[in-house]
């Protein structure tokens, strides 16, 4: 339950960055560092979330539903 709080968290996180850049980027016309900041800032939270999605799945802690299952591993009851 912890980590589908902390992506939840992230993904807040990540779209406050993308319009944090967006504003920096109308306000200061493309001339200071603060859009690049933020885009910096929103790579590196996705990279954080990705591996948290991975670590997730891997221990079971988050579980795909049964639309992402290539037909070949649908339980025998559906065959």
């Amino acid at each position: 339950m912890w980590i589908k709080i902390i992506i939840l968290i992230l993904l807040a996180i990540m779209l406050y960055s993308l319009f944090s850049g967006l504003f920096y980027l109308v306000k200061d016309r493309g001339q200071g560092t603060r859009t690049l900041k933020a885009l910096t800032a929103r790579i590196s939270i996705w990279v954080l979330l990705f591996v948290l999605l991975c670590i997730g799945l891997y221990t079971g802690v988050i579980t795909p539903s049964n639309s992402v299952r290539p037909p070949w591993a649908a339980p025998a009851a559906l065959k």
